[in-house]
């Protein structure tokens, strides 16, 4: 068993660090968590640039096509400078090619696939509805009517990351109002700018350079070809972007223990407090101790997760463990590490306040970790506890 990254992974992880140090600064990561909603446009094509959305694009569509465990790599280092710019560039680079590499026709991948990898198109899910988050089947109203060459489409999203800056929604909606459940849904691919959608913010404590929005659909009309998929199937095709989606989010939890843990430790060794650095007190230590342990336990599960995915095992269990503990990892360092830089670690002037405030967006974003054990002992053949 070798736990060690690739000489050509070493150098990704380089490269991005080198990239993030340049152009993801503490200072201009707090200018935009103060006064913009999105990342500007002059840093989106600074990630194009280095062509950060090539690597999830096939490589017959201009792509670099890299495994699931070579983006999370990449995607760590920018999710430690900045959770807000990880899920403004990962709604596109996760969500897009995903999705119609997996459930498009031939000609939904030749014209949208190229754009995205040139960030020449911007993506969102849109999936929540005010009923609802986790409980996808239960919740979702959104109907989507066929009318001849045509899907009408009428409801309500809320919580859709990205969505006020993105070019098309891809959206979960029923389209059987008499099936069952797991047989009701469809995946379309809306154009952001069409007739009938109306985007309110919703003000928040966490991400505040990528905002969620709610999303009012009233009588929206998209071409017929716009589905993604087959008709009816949304919920199982709908399952091979979730499970990554989750390793995606653990390791944004990985990004901000693997900061709060830095900050912190630094701060510890350069503060003086009764006669010298307050980092030989030994609870100090141990709050250190355990940001450390969490991240390492963290990572491990979230790169194994991303193994998993690449070589085609199931990793649904590792992926729901990894979005756990990640998430949960996430919010104790961000406590903890307030409470050893004391009145600093709430105020704007330091980052710790952010890490802290960021880290509680993923107690319940995309999966609730109560129900991340539900789902993991389901896995493990329990009864199924939440029906």
């Amino acid at each position: 068993m070798d736990f060690s990254l690739s000489k050509e992974q070493e150098m990704m992880r380089k490269e991005i660090k080198l990239f993030c140090k340049k152009e993801l600064s503490k200072e201009f990561v707090q200018w935009m968590d103060e006064n913009v909603d999105f990342p500007p446009d002059e840093l989106w094509q600074k990630f194009v640039d280095i062509g950060f959305f090539k690597a999830s694009i096939p490589e017959e569509y201009g792509g670099d096509a890299l495994g699931y465990l070579d983006q999370m790599i990449v995607f760590e280092e920018i999710c430690k400078a900045s959770m807000s710019v990880a899920l403004a560039v990962g709604t596109t680079s996760g969500f897009g090619p995903r999705f119609i590499a997996e459930l498009g026709t031939k000609e939904q991948k030749e014209k949208y696939l190229p754009l995205i990898g040139e960030g020449k198109l911007k993506t969102c899910m849109a999936l929540t509805e005010p009923a609802g988050g986790t409980d996808i089947l239960g919740a979702i109203s959104t109907f989507a009517e066929e009318k001849q060459d045509r899907w009408v489409i009428n409801g309500e999203k809320v919580f859709i990351t990205a969505a006020h800056a993105s070019d098309y929604m891809i959206t979960i909606c029923k389209t059987e109002a008499a099936a069952k459940p797991s047989r009701s849904l469809s995946v379309f691919l809306i154009p952001s700018k069409s007739k009938g959608i109306t985007i309110t913010r919703i003000p928040k404590i966490s991400c505040h350079h990528c905002d969620s929005v709610g999303i009012s659909f009233s009588n929206v009309e998209i071409p017929h070809e716009n589905i993604l998929g087959t008709k009816g199937n949304g919920w199982y095709e709908m399952l091979t972007v979730l499970n990554p989606e989750r390793i995606a989010c653990a390791i944004m939890g990985v990004g901000l223990i693997a900061a709060a843990y830095e900050d912190a430790f630094a701060y510890a060794q350069k503060r003086q407090a009764f006669g010298g650095p307050i980092s030989r007190f030994q609870i100090l230590q141990h709050y250190l101790a355990d940001m450390l342990i969490n991240l390492e336990n963290a990572r491990n599960l979230t790169y194994k997760a991303a193994w998993l995915c690449d070589n085609k095992k199931p990793y649904h269990m590792e992926a729901t463990m990894a979005k756990l503990i990640a998430s949960e990892g996430a919010l104790h360092a961000g406590r903890f590490g307030a409470e050893i830089l004391g009145g600093y670690g709430i105020c704007s002037e330091y980052p710790m306040q952010r890490y802290l405030r960021d880290a509680y967006q993923l107690q319940f974003s995309p999966i609730s970790n109560e129900m991340s054990k539900n789902m993991m002992m389901q896995f493990q053949g329990l009864p199924k506890s939440w029906a």
